[in-house]
């Protein structure tokens, strides 16, 4: 039997008067004609807009907006001069308040579609005190020509960069050292990476901060080849490194045809491979590649309702899986739990050892490799309380959830940047029941969400 031919109302050119109704997931405008779903970028809920149609699928099309006609009363003037450009951020232009409840509802309606979990009516929400200048961690990429560079982030759904002399989201002394490394490759003629034709030395650029040391740490990713003589004497001129408080020069290589900045070689021009973080009466030794919250006031407020949620592990074990360079580890070693870290990626490992002798902690270890190859032999000479989990935006793999599950923790701590595969694997975790939900704004002026949930083993009487 012949498929039926679904009827699209709207033919790519067509220019439509549209209502933006609500928000997608993606943070794109939504609103509807005949019924039909449209995704309108960069409107929000009560834009009138005059939008042309770019792209139709059977389920969805995408327009253009052309014009806004009636601007919704949610609107704010964004402060960035590119916003509307840079793919960067996509609420500047949105009441900080709306951000917020924009999230939450992102969060509940994945539960209750994906998981068929009932959210609380009010998810409780710890916003940020700083909702601009808060980002640690600046990763640029750069193109264009030694004279006139462009650094910066890619406009939305292009590969070309959205240029300019600041970020508003980003901690001002990293926007501080782009600038003064652009200038330096400027005035040195440095040959830029030209992805098509794989030629070119600098291709990226890499700053991280700390606002409670002052210390930057910097990395020029490059395809082959070594910098010039003259270049490299500025580039390590002690006056301007100390002013920036820079104490780390990496050049690190990538020689992939990728979108992936950074690439598996570091090579140190001047003084240390790491920097120092300092958070909550506590010292991080941190590397180039160590995973690090990028809102540090925030890592802060996520950190203490993880300590809330484990006061009664006592005696017991906790294991922080994917723990990256430790930070929640850490934490709740100073809180005086025991706790036992699991991460894959070797270099964050070495980091959070150090940071465990550097801090004197004696109930805290890591061990290097994935959870399922550490969890069960842990579980079998330990009593566990909490096992924590922060995967990456994928989720967690159905082993894990099988290993989550053998070991039979009284509890599961849930972090997570991705509220879709969020709930599914809440969905597989039998035997658990969702207590309580936060979610924090680790990314104002952007779409994207980090929650945290807190799912306890059930009861007999509850099964």
């Amino acid at each position: 039997m012949a498929k039926l031919k679904l009827k699209i109302p709207v033919k790519k050119g067509d220019r439509l008067e549209l209502d933006i109704k609500t928000l997608s997931s993606s943070g794109d405008g939504l609103c509807r004609h005949e019924s039909y779903t449209l995704f309108a970028p960069g409107g929000l809920p009560g834009d009138k807009v005059l939008g042309k149609v770019i792209k139709i699928t059977p389920r969805f099309g995408v327009v253009d907006i052309l014009k806004i006609i009636e601007f919704s009363k949610d609107r704010v003037e964004p402060p960035c001069p590119v916003f509307f450009k840079c793919g960067g951020c996509k609420f500047q232009n949105l009441n900080y308040e709306k951000q917020l409840q924009f999230k939450v509802q992102v969060v509940s309606d994945s539960l209750k579609r994906i998981a068929n979990i009932e959210a609380p009516e009010n998810i409780k929400i710890i916003p940020a005190d700083s909702e601009y200048q808060y980002r640690n961690k600046g990763s640029f990429a750069i193109q264009g020509k030694g004279g006139k560079p462009a650094i910066g982030f890619f406009a939305e759904g292009t590969h070309d960069i959205a240029d300019s002399a600041t970020c508003d989201i980003l901690l001002p002394a990293i926007n501080d050292t782009k600038e003064w490394i652009r200038q330096l490759v400027v005035k040195h003629d440095i040959s830029i990476y030209h992805e098509r034709h794989h030629r070119g030395l600098l291709r990226g650029l890499i700053v991280r901060h700390s606002t409670s040391t002052g210390e930057t740490l910097v990395a020029l990713v490059t395809y082959k080849g070594r910098f010039p003589r003259g270049f490299l004497a500025e580039l390590t001129d002690e006056k301007n490194l100390k002013k920036l408080g820079i104490v780390g020069l990496i050049q690190n290589t990538n020689l992939k045809n990728t979108n992936v900045i950074m690439g598996p070689e570091n090579k140190v021009l001047w003084g240390k491979e790491h920097f120092i973080e300092k958070l909550g009466g506590i010292t991080f030794h941190l590397s180039l590649g160590s995973f690090f919250q990028v809102h540090s006031q925030q890592a802060e407020k996520l950190y203490n309702q993880i300590s809330q949620w484990t006061e009664e592990a006592k005696d017991q074990t906790i294991i922080d899986a994917y723990s990256g360079s430790g930070g929640i580890a850490l934490w709740l070693a100073k809180q005086g739990r025991n706790v036992i870290g699991i991460e894959k990626f070797k270099p964050a490992m070495e980091d959070a050892i150090k940071s465990v002798k550097i801090n004197g902690f004696h109930n805290c270890q890591f061990l290097t490799g994935t959870v399922e190859e550490h969890a069960s032999k842990i579980t079998l000479n330990k009593s566990i309380h909490t096992i924590i989990v922060d995967p990456p935006r994928k989720g967690c793999s159905e082993t894990v959830i099988q290993t989550l599950l053998e070991a039979q923790p009284q509890q599961i701590i849930y972090i997570s940047c991705n509220p879709s595969t969020l709930a599914r694997d809440l969905e597989r975790l039998e035997g658990y029941q969702v207590r309580d939900i936060r979610v924090i704004d680790m990314f104002p002026q952007t779409q994207h969400i980090e929650t945290a949930i807190l799912a306890t083993r059930r009861r007999v009487n509850e099964q």
